[in-house]
């Protein structure tokens, strides 16, 4: 069985699946012509480093700031392997320059915060001003409920999406290794087969949550009038990734898992969306991702440290 207090998680990127463990964290990728290739960093957390950090919430928002971190540097990591051409010729490919693609990779995330914030966050106080309410619960449950409409609509779009089945599938893979590590299992394909792509601790749950926290966070700030109470409740979205992820975590313990199983339950049918049956072969990558990140000496040394 895992060592007690020894968790991992772990998210689907291009043609693979990044794991974290207390220690450090793993890529592995899939490349084109079918080999896995591993990237492997050793880390240990903010939260581990400073006792200050991991005080209840701050833990979440700064463990969110450390996962986009980690994210983007799996995400380069994955694009630049998942791209990799074979020269037809047989000779040596032309390297491209990591500054050109960092910047890329940065580019997009840039893209990708600003239109997040456009569509996920102004877009649904624009619509709720148009409605012409002016009460402050009215106005933030209106506002929370056209912001979670959207972040639904979002997640079925991009379901229908070709490309984005194969991350889907990396994801379920993702899932059902991890479930193979919690029950104490070898890590291998026929273990990972039989378990479900869905699972209480997914990044899919904890957005979900996030959208419903928020209606609540929200409301305590009143309806926002100016570009300046705006950008106020722009500042608590750190609060409320600290506040979702302190449930996450409390519905995960076997003490309050079964009270808590119902709100638990529209995040794990909403990964039905997210998540989709992988191959051998993916499942084969997120187990070596997996091997990798475990680390399991050094974890020992960690935890016993902590």
């Amino acid at each position: 069985m895992p060592e007690k207090g020894f968790s991992v998680g772990g998210q689907a990127v291009i043609e693979g699946v990044m794991m974290r463990s207390p220690t450090c964290y793993a890529t592995a990728v899939r490349t084109p012509e079918g080999k896995i290739v591993v990237q492997k960093t050793r880390y240990r957390a903010l939260t581990h480093r400073f006792r200050v950090l991991g005080l209840p919430i701050l833990r979440g928002a700064v463990g969110l700031v450390e996962m986009m971190w980690i994210g983007i540097t799996s995400l380069t990591y994955s694009a630049e392997q998942a791209s990799e051409e074979k020269p037809e010729d047989g000779k040596p490919a032309k390297p491209q320059s990591s500054t050109a693609s960092n910047l890329a990779i940065l580019g997009s995330v840039v893209f990708a915060l600003g239109a997040g914030f456009g569509l996920f966050f102004y877009l649904p106080l624009w619509l709720t001003e148009l409605t012409g309410v002016e009460g402050s619960i009215a106005f933030n449950l209106i506002d929370g409920a056209i912001r979670l409409i959207v972040f639904l609509a979002y997640l079925f779009l991009i379901s229908r999406w070709k490309e984005m089945h194969r991350v889907f599938q990396y994801h379920g893979a993702e899932h059902k290794t991890i479930y193979v590590f919690e029950n104490g299992q070898d890590l291998t394909v026929a273990n990972a087969r039989p378990y479900t792509t869905l699972h209480p601790r997914c990044g899919t749950s904890f957005l979900l949550v996030v959208m419903l926290v928020s209606i609540l966070v929200f409301s305590f700030l009143g309806k926002p009038d100016t570009w300046g109470e705006r950008l106020i409740r722009f500042a608590f979205i750190p609060v409320i990734g600290g506040i979702s992820f302190e449930f996450i975590r409390l519905s995960a313990r076997e003490p309050f898992a079964r009270w808590l199983a119902p709100a638990v339950w529209p995040g794990l049918m909403l990964q039905k969306v997210t998540t989709a049956q992988p191959t051998d072969d993916m499942l084969e990558v997120a187990i070596v991702a997996l091997e990798a990140a475990l680390d399991l000496e050094n974890a020992k040394l960690e935890i016993a440290s902590s």
